[in-house]
């Protein structure tokens, strides 16, 4: 029998991307494919693999003879199907931050816990914020070989984060400065986006046009956000080490799609750059891209649209011991969220092969 496969949220950047994702692979180990979405979504027809599949509105049915079920919908409505999905035999995993923090429900990212993906009481396996996941493949090996003790991140955020609406909100906002000499006084920006009607119902506190805004999330106790506490708390799940320290500032960027991420990061163990690049180059889902004399080091403009995480600017703290600084990129929409995600998937199928 071959193991059919459910993306709930099929219309969606993430869940189209998806279906990008598997239209890419030589092979699928699929024998079918249900698409899933809204009332409002459903009866659209997508193509996969050469195949017309009419995409079916979400209910209990659906994932009847389903054996894993990929999530990418809002928090409130995976916490109330996914254990639906998983109450009829399917294997969930979930890109939602509706159970990331679950003790009874793994939070994985193949290359650095995939042995976490058999404990799954629940039947459900969580994907990664999309900050989070991509500087883990890099902190994951680097902690392998000198075990990580502290992290200090500062993130640069696309307006892709914050969903279509944020995408549409940046090219509303460039369209209205485009041409303009904005920016000179503090106020030029906010008059320019007045004029065309851009004051208001923006999901950015601030224009982020010619801008950037030092602020992604929610807000949580203390002045913390709640992007900043979620790469605090699932660093320290993933990497399995729950006393790590973790200090964040997420920072939304003029950028569509890619997060980048400064980190410093301290380790138990003398590192230099020298062994920390040679981890890091062996790596198959890690590009190093590293040479300042050149001007050649990861931006958004070259990751966006790859699979790989990309590193670069590795140097050696100057006044901390064993510590590293990097800059790491990886699209938030691909590695960030749909790549991951299938890849969880198919780690699952293979350790359910015979």
């Amino acid at each position: 029998m071959g193991t059919v496969l459910a993306i709930v949220g099929a219309t969606g950047a993430v869940g189209t991307m998806m279906i990008d994702i598997i239209n890419s692979r030589d092979t699928v180990p699929w024998s079918d494919i249900r698409l899933v979405a809204s009332a409002r979504s459903a009866g659209r027809v997508l193509r996969v693999r050469g195949v017309d599949i009419t995409v079916r509105e979400l209910a209990a049915s659906v994932f009847d003879g389903v054996d894993i079920a990929l999530f990418d919908v809002p928090d409130e409505i995976s916490a109330r199907w996914a254990p639906v999905a998983a109450g009829r035999g399917a294997i969930v995993v979930d890109n939602s931050g509706a159970f990331r923090m679950d003790p009874d429900v793994p939070l994985v990212v193949p290359e650095v816990n995939a042995a976490e993906l058999a404990k799954r009481p629940k039947g459900i396996i969580s994907n990664p914020n999309c900050t989070t996941l991509s500087m883990m493949a890099a902190m994951g090996a680097l902690h392998r070989e000198f075990e990580l003790c502290a992290l200090v991140v500062a993130s640069y955020q696309a307006a892709s984060g914050a969903g279509q609406l944020g995408v549409d909100r940046l090219y509303a906002e460039l369209a209205a400065v485009a041409g303009k000499r904005v920016g000179v006084r503090g106020g030029d920006v906010v008059a320019a986006l007045a004029e065309a009607g851009l004051s208001a119902d923006s999901p950015f506190p601030a224009p982020l046009a010619m801008n950037v805004v030092p602020w992604a999330g929610s807000i949580k106790p203390d002045g913390w956000s709640s992007e900043e506490l979620k790469v605090r708390n699932e660093s320290r799940k993933i990497l399995g080490i729950p006393d790590l320290k973790v200090s964040a500032t997420c920072v939304r960027v003029p950028v569509v799609t890619t997060h980048a991420v400064a980190v410093h990061a301290t380790f138990a163990t003398e590192v230099t750059v020298e062994k920390a690049r040679a981890v890091l180059a062996a790596q198959p889902t890690i590009v190093v891209c590293d040479d300042p004399v050149a001007g050649r080091w990861p931006t958004p403009a070259e990751v966006v649209g790859g699979d790989p995480t990309w590193v670069g600017r590795i140097r050696q703290a100057l006044d901390f011991p064993n510590t590293l600084e990097l800059f790491i990129c990886g699209d938030n929409l691909r590695k960030g969220a749909a790549l991951n995600t299938y890849e969880i998937a198919e780690a699952v199928r293979e350790e359910a092969a015979p």
